[in-house]
């Protein structure tokens, strides 16, 4: 991925929030939080050691990607590990657990900085397919917009991210970087030959298209082989994207700046455009009424 901090080097506000950070590809394993949370923080190490201040880990990945079986245990244990594993490594850590309240289970995000404070904690709205929704119950709050080392973070996860509206309504809120811990599914071939929707599309097309459209960064941590997609991407506002292979075990870098981010909506204005029409519309039904 071109380093956009070169790419309009000089016409930048200075000011602007930037941030190094690493996007995980691993591949986790059902019933076994132990090892997650080894692969975890080791990763963290090396993602602190290369310079990144942020790492955005794979959904469900500390409990297991496997609704049936992880969604009786409330993730909270897993949240205060996970809060000490920013410490240790000394970097912000945003993570996907089990989240318990009253008598809905939900797969949350969180966003802990590195001196391990929850900065946030998100539901996810939409949930997918029948066995997600068997199991959990969707959230019904958007994501909140946090500040981070100067620039301003929403989460979603992993579903969420394909629809457009879910994007948009976070950039319009504010945020600068969507990131996203994500479990794609690899779809089994069905009788006639291979499935028709080839699941590839999501990283390497609609990932980037909701950073043009929306107008920032997203980082897109996905599980990986055998059972899932991979593809994990850093896209940029610009449509400009690193993407990992299929396999397990891939860290991306690259850096999240909020002056390329005032840049893309300088050149193009899908956002001021949408607020007008909001704007306009709240106006002429507040008339009507």
């Amino acid at each position: 991925m071109q380093n956009p901090e070169f790419a309009f080097q000089g016409e930048m506000d200075p000011e602007a929030g930037s941030l190094r950070i690493a996007v995980l590809q691993a591949t986790s394993r059902p019933g076994d939080p132990e090892a997650n949370l080894a692969t975890v923080a080791g990763w963290a190490q090396e993602a602190a050691r290369r310079g990144a201040g942020l790492l955005v880990t794979p959904e469900l990945f500390v409990p297991g990607y496997d609704p049936p079986s992880v969604s009786a245990r409330d993730g909270d244990d897993h949240r205060r590990r996970l809060a000490g594993i920013a410490v240790e490594s000394g970097i912000g850590l945003v993570a996907s657990t089990v989240e318990h309240r009253g008598e809905s289970r939900h797969i949350c995000a969180s966003l802990f900085d590195e001196v391990g404070i929850e900065l946030t904690r998100y539901r996810k709205s939409h949930l997918f397919g029948p066995v997600e929704g068997t199991w959990f119950q969707p959230g019904d709050e958007l994501p909140e917009t946090v500040e981070f080392h100067g620039l301003k973070v929403a989460l979603g996860i992993c579903f969420d991210a394909e629809f457009p509206e879910f994007v948009r309504s976070a950039a319009l809120r504010g945020a600068e970087l969507l990131c996203v811990p994500t479990a794609v599914p690899l779809r089994p071939n069905t009788r006639t030959g291979p499935t028709p929707f080839d699941v590839s599309v999501v990283p390497t097309v609609l990932i980037r298209a909701r950073a043009i459209e929306s107008q920032l960064f997203i980082a897109y941590a996905d599980q990986a082989e055998p059972g899932f997609a991979g593809l994990s991407t850093l896209a940029t506002p610009f449509g400009e994207a690193e993407t990992a292979t299929a396999a397990s075990g891939e860290l991306i870098l690259g850096t999240v700046d909020g002056a390329v981010v005032a840049r893309a909506r300088s050149e193009v204005d899908y956002l001021e455009v949408v607020r007008g029409r909001t704007a306009s519309s709240q106006a002429s039904s507040s008339t009507g009424s």
